[in-house]
């Protein structure tokens, strides 16, 4: 029962992000785009994995940011400097792993275009 409540908290996780995190759901709405791209010209197994790949990557980037954030905002000041480079940090990896992951998609569907 332990175990199948960490889904649960999970899960909760995700939705509770989709609900106040406006950018997790543009990389959301930009993941289902991509993935009907996908679908569309039948890319294969392996673009298919570099896909889904760098999806997980963003998102989860996404969500370790809004974690961070949140962590940040709860124990420093908002004039505090620690706490404003400790959020710049965190948003760039969120922009460093989207860059890469829209680099990756222009390798996998420029062949189709």
């Amino acid at each position: 029962m332990k175990n199948l409540m960490m889904f649960v908290y999970a899960w909760r996780g995700l939705k509770a992000a989709w609900k106040t995190e406006c950018n997790f759901r543009i990389h959301a709405m930009v993941a289902l785009v991509v993935i009907g791209f996908a679908f569309y010209f039948r890319v294969s197994a392996t673009e298919w994995g570099i896909l889904l790949l760098c999806i997980g990557g963003v998102c989860a980037a996404e969500l370790l940011n809004t974690a961070i954030e949140k962590l940040t905002d709860a124990n420093f000041s908002k004039k505090d400097t620690k706490a404003a480079f400790i959020k710049d940090v965190a948003a760039g990896a969120v922009l460093l792993m989207s860059l890469v992951a829209a680099i990756c998609g222009v390798l996998v569907f420029i062949r189709y275009f």
